[in-house]
């Protein structure tokens, strides 16, 4: 583990982050050309990560890496879920029983994680947050993303499972640990950065 002194010094050069996403933030990306990470929170292969997964290859490597991004994404579905829950909800309301199945004007979000792979300047290490964390300071524009990775359809059902316990999860509950596990079998889809406008269309 570096140094305290050593935890948010920036890299010197390119490096691949993992930047995790939703649905309505690619949307976002698309229009605006650019896209921040939340809390300028992205993952890496850091050398903190390389020496807590020592026999692993760059390829595992960054896998581990992208998975850590897939998980903090489902954090931001939560969020999003949250404030239109809240949005849809007039002041002295209690929110609708049937809200994320349709009911009233709810608008759930889009339940499939997102991954947006980019090669960036400046980034820190946080490995006191944890040993893949990086922070950037600069938003990422579209010429800097690798590639996109999106759940299928099919993974709707688990994900929106997932998002619902993931808190549960981040305390320790070993059955929302089960829970998200279902979510975390299903594979991200692989886009081109210039194939995100036509996945969305579709979405």
């Amino acid at each position: 583990m570096p140094a305290p002194s050593e935890d948010k010094r920036s890299t010197s050069g390119t490096l691949r982050v993992y930047v995790p996403a939703t649905v309505a933030m690619l949307r976002e990306l698309v229009t605006a050309r650019e896209i921040r990470a939340i809390n300028g929170t992205a993952f890496a292969v850091t050398p903190s990560l390389r020496e807590a997964y020592a026999y692993g290859d760059d390829e595992e490597l960054a896998e581990v890496a992208m998975s850590e991004a897939a998980r903090a994404s489902l954090r931001l579905l939560a969020q999003e879920r949250e404030d239109a829950a809240a949005a849809d909800t007039e002041p002295g309301d209690t929110a609708p029983e049937d809200a994320g199945e349709g009911g009233g004007h709810y608008i759930a979000p889009v339940y499939r994680r997102a991954v947006i792979a980019a090669d960036v300047t400046g980034a820190r290490f946080r490995p006191d947050l944890d040993v893949g964390v990086v922070r950037l300071s600069d938003p990422i524009g579209y010429d800097r993303i690798a590639s996109v990775h999106v759940d299928l359809a099919e993974a709707e059902p688990e994900v929106a499972k997932a998002v619902a316990v993931i808190d549960a999860a981040d305390l320790g509950s070993e059955d929302a640990e089960f829970i998200l596990g279902d979510a975390e079998d299903h594979q991200l889809a692989w886009y081109a950065a210039q194939e995100l406008p036509f996945l969305l269309e579709l979405l």
